[in-house]
């Protein structure tokens, strides 16, 4: 029976955790979305986890092309499903974001995934697939670089820490400085609070409202983030989840990043993000915080969608509060 609001009822009891990845494993590589602008690209990613001492293998249509996207749905969607089929495949990430995961939800098959749990990772337009597939398999899934990502030591170091020595991790926030977004952080509202973590790209984030894709957000930790979006845009999503009633569900909130969100040309007839985002957090009363090293930008943290955290939004801090993967 689906909940309020559109959001289907927390029907699932137990959450599936994936195994953690190991020297020797294969890791597959899907292109879920838009098509791969350089093949070059995704090459190199192949020989940099060749070097870590993996094994790589390429989804049948990763370079496929059709429009602005890898191939026709059912190709991209075919690739994901074969990934999980396999056995030999123990993490699935995916090359790019770009649009298109969404059309693919239709498509998945969520039984093989639930019968066959393994890492799977991207961020940007992947968050429809890392939504949809915890939602339906509850299926712990990773919010983090993709192939073509700068894999720079920040990156690489925290996504070993949380897919292959499973450590129950603390993320840090930016240093506090106000004037840059794009490396600053500031408090919304102070405090504490704990919940699944759940969210994304937040353009993404809203095309999914109303569908059975989404999960209840009630007492959850809502992550969101974007990039290249004007400052009124995002004003427009923040309004659309607040109607769709997930402001008012969540616990707290963690607003990332938001790379090159330009505010009007003219300052004095617009608003700042951060004004936005006071304008539309703050009434909530919730522990909520802006910047961390989450989304667009080179150095990324990796983290368990689905799995329970706590935020200090004082502090600007995530803490896991249990193993993302098996033990």
């Amino acid at each position: 029976m689906a909940g309020q609001l559109g959001f289907p009822a927390n029907e699932h009891k137990q959450i599936i955790k994936p195994q953690p990845l190991k020297k020797g494993d294969t890791i597959g590589i899907v292109a879920p979305a838009s098509a791969v602008p350089d093949p070059e690209r995704v090459k190199e990613f192949v020989s940099f986890l060749e070097s870590k001492g993996y094994k790589v293998m390429i989804g049948e249509h990763v370079f496929e092309r059709f429009g602005y996207l890898a191939g026709t749905d059912e190709q991209r969607a075919s690739d994901i499903n074969k990934m999980f089929e396999n056995p030999e495949v123990k993490a699935i990430i995916a090359a790019r974001g770009g649009w298109g995961g969404a059309r693919l939800l239709e498509l998945i098959d969520y039984e093989l995934i639930k019968n066959n749990p393994k890492i799977i990772m991207g961020y940007s337009d992947v968050t429809s697939l890392l939504l949809g597939i915890n939602h339906k398999t509850d299926l712990i899934t990773f919010h983090g670089p993709v192939g073509i990502s700068d894999w720079n030591k920040f990156t690489l170091k925290n996504f070993t820490k949380l897919a292959i020595k499973n450590k129950t991790i603390k993320l840090k926030g930016h240093k506090k400085d106000e004037e840059d977004l794009e490396k600053g952080r500031f408090m919304i509202n102070g405090g504490k609070a704990t919940g699944k973590l759940y969210g994304g790209n937040l353009t993404v984030l809203c095309t999914m409202i109303g569908s059975e894709y989404l999960p209840d957000f009630s007492g959850s930790i809502l992550l969101i983030e974007d990039v290249g979006e004007r400052v009124y845009k995002v004003d427009r999503y923040l309004v659309q989840l607040k109607l769709a009633g997930v402001l008012d569900k969540v616990a707290g909130i963690v607003f990332s990043s938001c790379n090159s969100c330009d505010p009007e040309e003219i300052p004095e007839k617009g608003f700042s993000l951060k004004q936005i985002l006071q304008q539309n957090i703050e009434p909530l009363g919730i522990p909520a915080f802006f910047g961390t090293m989450i989304g667009h930008i080179d150095e990324q943290y990796t983290l368990p969608i689905g799995m329970e955290v706590e935020i200090n939004a004082d502090k600007g801090k995530i803490k896991l509060l249990e193993h993302a993967l098996k033990d």
